[in-house]
């Protein structure tokens, strides 16, 4: 049993780990063109759009470097706001007894 359970795990890792080609029916088709629709934009949705149609690389790059600082400028932002409410978040003394 044990055995049979070793022999159907390697398989499995096999058919997992082969490549598509091999798997994919068919010849040699052509391959897929990924592109996004930028005709109905302006401004900075027809760059971001253009980006993406243009260079993945770049696209990615630029998205890797603007959604943290996103979300460092949103959090500082935040901070500054509950600060200007009333509301500690540095202390950790709880208000409830």
């Amino acid at each position: 049993m044990m055995l049979r359970m070793t022999l159907f795990r390697g398989l499995a890792l096999l058919v997992m780990t082969l490549p598509t080609r091999l798997l994919g029916a068919g010849g040699g088709g052509a391959g897929i063109v990924i592109v996004a629709d930028s005709r109905q934009f302006t401004g900075w949705k027809a760059w971001w759009t253009n980006l993406y149609n243009e260079s993945h690389l770049w696209f990615a790059i630029a998205t890797i470097l603007i959604i943290p600082s996103l979300g460092l400028l949103l959090g500082r932002l935040t901070d500054f706001l509950m600060s200007k409410l009333g509301i500690n978040l540095k202390s950790r003394v709880l208000a409830e007894h």
